[in-house]
């Protein structure tokens, strides 16, 4: 599927439910971060999308903020520092996005499962992350 296509299935919530990995989220953030016109745009947006696709699927918990925030944040610097060519060469070039314990360098695991991260943006924990 197409990056325009891929963008509208998650927007409209027509994306299979299978079909929204972890990749699928960076790719999202990704994308979602090249067309918008500021970074707070591009969080606005990310969350509407996760939202509603997570309602409509009876999945309403999915969306988790400090992910949410963290990862668009660490792809947006990335994205600075070395241009917005394609979504496969970023993905290519940015490995470590997809490993599943990428966020465990900035947040401990017990922070993350906090209903307080799931709900609103947390500053990772000063000193308590490896």
């Amino acid at each position: 599927m197409d990056d325009r296509d891929f963008l509208s299935a998650l927007e409209t919530a027509t994306l299979d439910p299978a079909a929204f990995t972890h990749r699928a989220h960076v790719r999202a953030g990704f994308l979602i971060l090249r067309e918008a016109p500021t970074f707070g745009a591009a969080l606005d947006r990310i969350e509407r999308a996760i939202r509603a696709f997570a309602a409509k699927h009876g999945k309403d918990g999915l969306y988790h903020a400090t992910v949410t925030v963290a990862f668009m944040t660490l792809i947006h610097a990335r994205m600075a520092a070395q241009g917005t060519s394609g979504w496969e060469t970023f993905a290519a070039g940015n490995p470590d996005l997809f490993e599943a314990d990428v966020l465990a360098r900035y947040y401990p695991k017990e922070f993350l499962a906090n209903p307080a991260a799931r709900a609103v943006f947390q500053l990772p924990p000063a000193g308590e992350a490896a």
